[in-house]
């Protein structure tokens, strides 16, 4: 378990900076006028009814070459680095749509790269190859409503040995895209007696058509319950049963796994935010000048935005900054050089993201409330960004115990 996935699946090569700026340009133009049209009326819903149009667009995203651009040519993708992706990742978070459309939406980039890295032949045939072609959606089964998230070797869902398979009990939630995905991923205790918690689970494989598989239901989130690509599902394994070849990597290795999963995934998420938080500020500047408070007297004027807006520019400049800067590293060294680096970027910009979501939803007043534009919908969807991949508090405090240690008498 000592491969870096950053290195396992990015070049640590960038492009040279005219062939990423054209690049650059290629994406911001095709999220600009093919999905910035259509994105507010999409996430209004129902979301499947928009299917046979985001299809076309994702055919449309191949034929332009801006599929899977996490991915090696060999696999159909472009063959970026982790730095050069993470900036087609903030353009494409601009949109809701953005990394839908281009194949390299969560969780299924991070179980393209999980399977890529530890995945058997068979998984890989199977599992991977149409995921990565944009065929299937996946999903990944981890947090437990009986458990907290924040402690994650607490798992309460098993995955027994009898004979050449494993039977599955468990409950999760929060298994995000689980309505219409083909396969999930589901982290389960394999080894209870191990002498590490970190080595007591596994992950597996288990196909959605499963007998022992059910989907209780898509989780309303602030009132909103989603469905398809864009819902949060719990879900429950009774005794579902599955061949031991859908085992990925070795028993116990669950939580390695997982860990070379989060790193790049961390980067991910972080670009995607600056690239909601640019288009928010966008949508703050444009209503500040054309809202009159009265004739001539636009909210431009007011100090209180005027300072939102400055706060907001340094802040997302200083996100950016911090995340390449990481990602950059993280390509170079691995993960687990620039651990602490990752927690802080995680709760560094996931707080800005909500600072200029908010900023943005006061300046747009009534209307920022409201439906009628993508602010309420960021803000119902985003604000998990302070929970979900570790929250805030739990980041904060692994990064301050990793700087005191070296202020502790030796």
């Amino acid at each position: 378990m000592e491969v870096s996935q950053s290195k396992a699946m990015h070049p640590t090569q960038n492009l040279p900076s005219s062939e990423l700026s054209k690049l650059l340009d290629s994406y911001r133009e095709f999220v600009e006028t093919e999905l910035y049209p259509i994105d507010l009326k999409v996430v209004q819903g129902p979301f499947r009814s928009y299917l046979p149009q985001l299809n076309e667009l994702r055919e449309k995203a191949k034929n332009l070459g801006l599929f899977a651009p996490h991915l090696d040519k060999e696999s159909g993708g472009l063959d970026l680095s982790l730095s050069d992706f993470a900036r087609v990742s903030e353009i494409l978070g601009t949109s809701p749509l953005g990394h839908y459309v281009c194949n390299c939406q969560a969780p299924d980039i991070g179980n393209m790269e999980l399977l890529e890295l530890f995945g058997s032949g068979w998984q890989k045939e199977t599992f991977l190859h149409p995921l990565q072609k944009g065929k299937i959606r996946s999903c990944f089964a981890m947090t437990e409503p009986a458990n907290a998230g924040s402690n994650p070797v607490v798992l309460s869902t098993t995955a027994t040995r009898e004979g050449d398979s494993y039977v599955i009990n468990g409950h999760k939630w929060f298994t995000t895209a689980a309505d219409g995905a083909t396969f999930t991923i589901v982290m389960a205790v394999t080894n209870p007696e191990a002498e590490s918690p970190y080595q007591r689970a596994s992950m597996i494989l288990v196909p959605l058509d499963n007998p022992g598989f059910s989907l209780i239901r898509n989780i309303p989130i602030m009132g909103e319950e989603g469905e398809d690509y864009l819902s949060h599902a719990e879900v429950k394994f009774e005794n579902c049963r599955v061949s031991t070849d859908h085992l990925i990597g070795k028993e116990g290795q669950g939580f390695a796994l997982a860990q070379e999963r989060l790193g790049p995934g961390r980067i991910h998420h972080c670009m995607r935010w600056i690239g909601i938080c640019e288009r928010v500020f966008d949508m703050m500047c444009r209503r500040a000048v054309s809202r009159e408070l009265l004739p001539g007297k636009p909210l431009a004027e007011k100090q209180s935005v005027q300072n939102w807006i400055a706060e907001s520019r340094a802040e997302i400049n200083a996100s950016r900054l911090m995340v390449l800067n990481v990602a950059s590293r993280m390509q170079d060294l691995g993960s687990k050089a620039v651990k602490e680096e990752i927690s802080t970027i995680k709760f560094y910009v996931a707080d800005v993201l909500m600072k200029v979501i908010d900023r943005a939803i006061q300046v747009h007043g009534a209307l920022g409330v409201t439906d009628d534009t993508l602010l309420s919908f960021w803000y119902r969807h985003e604000r998990g960004a302070r929970i979900y991949d570790g929250p805030d508090e739990v980041h904060k405090a692994s990064l301050a115990k990793s700087i005191l240690k070296k202020y502790r008498p030796q």
